[in-house]
């Protein structure tokens, strides 16, 4: 199904053969992932590039931070396409009228700087990109983790707000030229096997073992042209689960036709990789060899087939329950095994959602499925959210909203908030399958801290629609007696005419005189402090699971209605993960406030064990062994710096996205390798001498000693690959500092 080359390789007449140094470093520049990068990059070496990027999106979780920041920077108008759109926190019942605030907000922000507003319901942020901005060759960011446009050629990166930030004033994204992965795909997929079934087989291959991490995911093969663009987008948005920095897709006449239907033929180019192209690493995908897949609780990279999973559903089940109980810190966890029935696995609730689900395809395929059958009156229960008002438009227009209504279905409008853990939220103990992005902790909305806990599963739109058809027992789209196929052009005629009546376009149109309008939870950036000489920090949480999403770091769903506010956010920081988290930190962060007030009392003394208070800081850590997979929300790293985090100790980081988040709040991303052996626990202490000069100058290592159970260990941090912009972030305390100084 999917064979991994771990090693270099040139690309040739649809084969791969070992290269030399030399011609890998020609070859590389006969990628189409070279050749994007270079139009794109402004440093004058592809060695460190220095990008600009053709349009950025936000949502509502991050749009309101980022335009603060960058306000407080200095900006004065949005110098790109800038496109706000409100999908995530469109239900306004959580907070009061926090939600519906932001909103208001953003639309005079989008008048003010020139942007582009969408209203809530009209589109879900990567579904609205996908229509109007993505292209062959274009480059897009957006604070979200799914911006993927792949399949168009464009290659989208999800990042932090502060990366924004950077664009629009002027700056550049900054990074090291990335591995680029050849993803070869072959063959074509049997009826009912859908994109995600692709796409979480990729994952499970390639996750856990790195192999495309922080890389560019470049798609192309004879498999291509079995797919349509739906289908390509329904793998594409996936690759952010493989942890890779982006992902771009071979072009053809496929993509000319969607982009025509579009209104956008002059978007199209023809994009492929030349003879010998060379990619550092190879995946090989035979489509027509994919099975149905399940990505069981907690995370997608925990992938079987479904075959497999119903083969050995007591056993599976018993690990899940297990891992449950040992990432909850329970006794007993609620029970998966109950819900095998004479042989079935019965589940409880499914969703089909968003960018990745949300698809006209998926939901015509859905209907047909369920074509005069009933999902029934027990507690089994679906819903289904199209993508964009466009292709709810179309499903009502050719009958398939009505077929889903007829079956039982619940339609919903163009929302995110069953991917994050804001919409459809299931009894405690119940297990919901998914056509959505994630399955992390919850993304289902159950705070298990208050003795709520559900189960989310990954699955294809196919194989949900036979479930539902079953009656709510897990079934694979495989085993139902007719299936209808995917063919790589679908009907689908696009009318935007619910846009062209709703969305504001201002990009270009900047009205300075327009005034922000600001309800009582939008509230500026905390001050910060530049970096002391020395620094005395105390761990204020230490994590020890293999992986640490940004989720547990700052909780999705009902809490990032706060979002605006730093410091109401803030309380909500690590609070499923570490609930004593914010007191800890508040304790140090208090102790610091009297430090810089000349208070140097009794308590702050002792907190500087000896050390001198004129050039010695004191502030808080988080210890993760690989700190943030997952969500770009800068909040997952801000709360930390707005609570007096002054650094993260990990063993490795997960993604590039939340490491420059740390930094760019003006903590030290410091590495330390062994670090799960050394034992930290909350309360023991680092003292860090001349931290300042060494960021001053180019050292990537530093003495350190840990103060632990009385004794005293000398340990060697390190700072790896910091640019000197980043360096100099840091130093000033945090980005807003920096552009404050320098702009």
């Amino acid at each position: 199904m999917i064979q991994i080359l771990n090693s270099g390789a040139l690309y040739s007449q649809g084969a791969f053969t070992a290269a030399g140094p030399e011609a890998a470093l020609q070859g590389r520049e006969k990628t189409i992932s070279y050749a994007i990068l270079k139009a794109h990059n402004t440093s004058g070496s592809m060695e460190e590039l220095k990008i600009r990027f053709d349009a950025m999106a936000s949502h509502d979780i991050t749009y309101v931070g980022i335009i603060q920041t960058a306000r407080a920077s200095g900006l004065k108008e949005f110098p790109l396409p800038y496109v706000l759109t409100n999908c995530h926190n469109s239900l306004c019942a959580v907070g009061g009228t926090i939600n519906e605030d932001d909103h208001v907000f953003g639309l005079s922000a989008a008048k003010k700087y020139g942007g582009e507003f969408v209203p809530a319901h009209q589109g879900v942020i990567h579904s609205y990109m996908r229509e109007r901005y993505a292209g062959s060759g274009r480059m897009i960011l957006g604070s979200d983790s799914h911006t993927r446009y792949g399949a168009f050629g464009t290659m989208a990166i999800g990042e932090g707000g502060p990366e924004l930030v950077k664009q629009l004033l002027n700056k550049t994204y900054d990074i090291a030229y990335p591995k680029v992965i050849a993803v070869y795909l072959t063959g074509a997929p049997r009826p009912g096997v859908g994109p995600q079934d692709v796409a979480l087989a990729l994952i499970g291959k390639t996750f856990r073992q790195g192999i495309v991490k922080n890389a560019v995911m470049e798609f192309f093969g004879p498999g291509v042209a079995a797919l349509s663009m739906d289908y390509r987008c329904g793998i594409d948005v996936m690759t952010t689960e493989t942890s890779c920095l982006s992902s771009v897709w071979a072009t053809d006449e496929l993509t000319r036709d969607y982009l025509a239907r579009l209104g956008r033929e002059e978007a199209y180019a023809p994009l492929a990789p030349e003879e010998g192209a060379y990619y550092d690493n190879v995946i090989t995908v035979d489509l027509a060899q994919v099975e149905p897949m399940i990505a069981l609780p907690f995370h997608p990279s925990n992938v079987y087939t479904i075959a497999e999973f119903k083969a050995n559903m007591d056993q599976i089940l018993a690990q899940v329950e297990e891992d449950t109980c040992r990432q909850f810190g329970l006794d007993q966890a609620p029970s998966l095994r109950n819900k095998i029935r004479d042989g079935k696995f019965m589940v409880d609730q499914a969703v089909i959602a968003g960018c990745s689900g949300g698809t006209y395809q998926n939901l015509v395929r859905t209907a047909q499925i369920l074509k005069e059958q009933a999902t029934g009156s027990d507690a089994f229960w679906l819903s289904c959210y199209p993508g964009s008002m466009p292709i709810m438009q179309e499903l009502a227009q050719d009958g398939t909203l009505s077929d889903l209504m007829a079956a039982g279905v619940s339609v919903r409008s163009c929302f995110c908030g069953p991917c994050f853990g804001a919409g459809d939220v299931p009894a405690n103990g119940a297990f919901s399958i998914r056509h959505t992005t994630r399955n992390f902790p919850n993304r289902e909305g159950s705070k298990p801290g208050n003795g709520q806990l559900s189960y989310v599963a990954l699955m294809d739109a196919r194989s949900i629609a036979a479930t539902a058809a079953n009656g709510g027992a897990l079934t694979s789209a495989l085993e139902l007696e007719q299936v209808p196929a995917d063919l790589p052009e679908e009907a689908y005629s696009y009318n935007d005419s619910a846009y062209r009546s709703r969305v504001y376009y201002g990009v270009g149109k900047a009205k300075p005189e327009t005034p922000l309008v600001f309800g009582p939870n939008i509230t500026d950036w905390p001050s910060q402090i530049p970096l002391p000489e020395n620094l005395m920090l105390t761990v204020a949480s230490a994590i020890y699971d293999p992986v640490t999403t940004t989720d547990e770091l700052i909780p999705s769903g009902e809490t990032s209605s706060y979002r605006s506010n730093p410091r109401g956010l803030a309380e909500f920081t690590l609070s499923r993960k570490d609930p004593a988290y914010v007191g800890r930190a508040k304790a140090i962060q208090a102790l610091e406030a009297k430090r810089q007030a000349g208070q140097l009392d009794e308590d702050v003394l002792e907190a500087l064990m000896g050390h001198d208070a004129g050039t010695t800081g004191l502030g808080s850590l988080v210890m993760a062994l690989k700190p943030g997979d997952g969500s770009a929300r800068e909040q997952a790293a801000s709360c930390q710096r707005v609570l007096g985090g002054c650094a993260n100790l990990a063993a490795e980081y997960a993604t590039k996205r939340y490491r420059s988040n740390v930094v760019n709040w003006g903590m030290l991303p410091f590495i330390l390798p062994g670090l799960e052996r050394l034992d930290i626990q909350p309360s023991d202490k680092l003292f860090i001498p001349g931290i300042k000069q060494m960021l001053e100058g180019e050292g990537e290592a530093i003495q350190a000693t840990l103060y632990q159970k009385g004794a005293e260990k000398s340990l060697t941090l390190t700072l790896p690959a910091m640019t000197r912009e980043e360096r100099e972030i840091v130093l000033a305390g945090c980005l807003i500092n920096y552009y404050a100084k320098t702009l």
